[in-house]
């Protein structure tokens, strides 16, 4: 048995015999203890920071007396007189070990520190980026020994950190000579430190100790909308998100239409991937000019997108997207630069795109799984995110299934005739009195209901321009519990439903949610070509969902998560109305928020949860919708509201569906104009 003194890291429990002498941190990386230091214990970075604990422990069966660490030294004296340290702290590079000691590493300390999401069910991220920070001091240079500084330099942070094999760009050369001297060969080192493809690299160089941060993005390219995070690298925080249209929009709003624009237009596949990529430098110049950064200090960014906006964002064309088979280039991860992809961030940043799925079912369906992990669920949980190209799970720990559906950009606004993005004014929330059949509704950037006193001053500044997509959601649910809509879609007339909000609109009706038309404002109306946008949608939502429950040999699902933004702002109890998802307790039906903008900040912010999503996708199991004949089945029961075929029991004993049924003649069928109802 050894004789040399004991040491006890906690939390992590690691122990291990260390001759008296040996630093506190020398001790902890033997024993791959969870301790930071960017400066190499030098006592410069105190990133080493330890509390040690005096006194009997059983647990341990060891005792820890007053002198079992070295005596406080001068270092740490100039580092709290100069920056303050807690008292009955010490710095691991500092402090040496003299007897049986128990030491704890305080969360600060902790190399991969944990960044806990909001949302209950969320997973916390634990802090390993691709990128790192090393502080290191250089031979100068010797006539005796001539070398050149690069060399030196590399040298120097194998010693010290043991990273080998280590690479440099033309612009780590443009700048190494005077950086060294102006830091007296003292200097940090961002280091990417490589992965399965590439070599360690020097992303950037400061002199002396730089006490600043890095930047990484994760970045959400959708068919609509393009979402950005930007996240510290070292705390993990994000300090700024921002989004933008997808200036591809102006070639065809859902995927198709970019595929045939591409087949139609020589150059065309080209015209659009230089319009996403200056999009997405606009997006970086907005997001670092938010956050008040230099974009020189984004050293690494994340990007999950559909299989078409992939392809596209490479500058591959999506021809073979458009036709059977569905081939796609490349399922695998991409691991790139950002010149490659002409991105004004870092000259060195790296870029890594996650891996697809399969044809339709891209990075942005992997990120959901990173996010939400079905595969590591116990129960049955069906994940939806909501977009212009609908990505749907369903799985638990024995296996996963995926889909994609094309539910089109109705559910974000567009193709409805008052529909507009969601911003200040929108109309996002809706309620209809039953009785009266009047509406009441919120608008996006005030608190107030309409009927509410104040909302007309609240409004004064956005005013009431529009519905967004969960406005629209609500309004015709809201519309079907009051018996204004029957279960084909159709709006019955003023006679019919007994108010004069039901316009004439052509051959069918209108009903009117907000006329501002006196004050100069807009005229708010659903029409039926906007139901009929929805019912498409959602049919082909509820399809995707509904085939992969046939597929897993099921009739009911134990719990429902909606992702993407828009999926974040639905209620569920419309949802069901509308059949958008399968029948399931309202309580079951939870947001996720934008989960695969959280995959691609999961993945950012550690890179083995790359590989571990690498891994899962190998693992799901793609279902095409497009060679489904049950697809086409389901899509024509769901385009009822909320379902001609499948039953809906929880929903039915939960509300009230009026049995209503609107010709065009004006009069109920069999009901001379009054509505029967019963509770289902």
């Amino acid at each position: 048995m050894s004789t040399d003194p004991l040491v006890v890291f906690t939390p992590s429990g690691k122990r291990g015999h260390f001759p008296a002498g040996t630093p506190i941190l020398t001790a902890a990386r033997q024993l791959g203890v969870d301790l930071d230091s960017v400066c190499g214990g030098r006592g410069i970075c105190s990133k080493c920071q330890i509390t040690p604990s005096y006194g009997e422990f059983s647990k341990h069966g060891v005792t820890v007396e007053e002198d079992a660490l070295s005596e406080w030294n001068k270092v740490e004296q100039r580092y709290k007189d100069k920056r303050g340290l807690i008292d009955g702290r010490r710095l691991g590079c500092q402090a040496t070990v003299q007897g049986d000691v128990v030491i704890d590493v305080p969360p600060e300390s902790q190399v991969h520190k944990q960044v806990v999401r909001k949302r209950a069910e969320a997973r916390d991220i634990v802090m390993n980026p691709s990128t790192k920070l090393f502080y290191v001091e250089v031979e100068q240079p010797d006539m005796h020994e001539p070398s050149g500084d690069l060399e030196r330099l590399v040298r120097a942070i194998e010693a010290d950190w043991g990273i080998s094999n280590i690479h440099a760009d033309l612009h780590i050369l443009q700048s190494l000579q005077p950086t060294l001297r102006k830091g007296e060969w003292k200097v940090t080192a961002a280091i990417h430190l490589g992965d399965a493809e590439n070599a360690p690299r020097i992303m950037h160089l400061w002199p002396g100790y730089y006490e600043g941060t890095m930047y990484g993005l994760a970045v959400d390219l959708g068919s609509t909308t393009i979402a950005a995070h930007l996240c510290d690298l070292i705390t993990g925080e994000v300090v700024a998100s921002s989004g933008i249209m997808n200036p591809q929009i102006r070639f065809g709003e859902d995927l198709m239409s970019r595929v045939s624009y591409g087949m139609m237009n020589a150059g065309g596949a080209d015209e659009m991937t230089r319009a996403v990529r200056e999009g997405m430098n606009a997006l970086f110049t907005q997001i670092a000019a938010e956050a008040q950064i230099d974009k020189g200090l984004i050293v690494d960014a994340v990007f999950v997108c559909n299989p078409v906006m992939h392809h596209l964002f490479l500058g591959i064309d999506p021809f073979e997207l458009g036709q059977a088979p569905f081939a796609l280039a490349t399922s695998d991860a991409m691991r790139l630069r950002a010149d490659d992809l002409d991105l004004n961030i870092h000259p060195s940043a790296r870029v890594y795109l996650l891996p697809c799925i399969a044809g339709h079912v891209g990075a942005d369906a992997a990120a959901v799984a990173l996010s939400e992990a079905p595969d590591k669920s116990d129960d049955l949980v069906l994940v939806v995110d909501v977009g212009t190209n609908a990505e749907i799970l369903l799985g638990n720990r024995d296996k996963v299934l995926a889909c994609s559906s094309p539910t089109g950009p109705a559910f974000e606004g567009a193709q409805i005739t008052s529909g507009q993005r969601a911003a200040p004014g929108a109309i996002e929330r809706v309620e209809i009195d039953p009785t009266t059949k009047e509406p009441r509704f919120r608008v996006i950037g005030v608190d107030l209901w309409s009927d509410e006193d104040g909302f007309a001053d609240a409004t004064a500044v956005t005013g009431i321009t529009g519905i967004c997509g969960s406005g629209i959601i609500e309004a015709i649910a809201e519309m079907r519990l009051a018996g204004l809509l029957d279960p084909s879609g159709l709006i019955g007339s003023a006679a019919q439903t007994g108010t004069t909000r039901c316009i004439a609109d052509g051959r069918t009706h209108s009903y009117v949610l907000h006329d501002g038309t006196e004050t100069g404002g807009p005229l708010i109306t659903v029409t039926n070509p906007d139901i009929r946008a929805i019912q498409m949608a959602k049919a082909a939502l509820y399809s995707g969902a509904r085939l992969l429950m046939d597929k897993f040999g099921v009739d009911r699902v134990d719990r429902v998560v909606l992702a993407g933004a828009f999926g974040a702002h639905i209620s569920p109890k419309h949802a069901m109305v509308l059949g958008m998802i399968p029948d399931a307790p309202f309580e079951k039906v939870t947001s996720a928020g934008n989960a695969a903008g959280t995959g691609a900040r999961i993945a950012l912010l550690n890179i083995e949860a790359r590989s571990e999503i690498e891994a899962t996708v190998r693992q799901i199991h793609k279902i095409e919708t497009a060679i489904e004949p049950r697809f086409q089945e389901h899509f024509v029961n769901a385009s009822a509201i909320p379902n001609s075929a499948d039953p809906f029991p929880i929903l039915n004993s939960l509300v009230s569906l009026p049995e209503v049924s609107f010709n065009s003649g004006g009069e109920n069928e069999g009901g001379g104009g009054r509505r029967r109802r019963r509770r289902a």
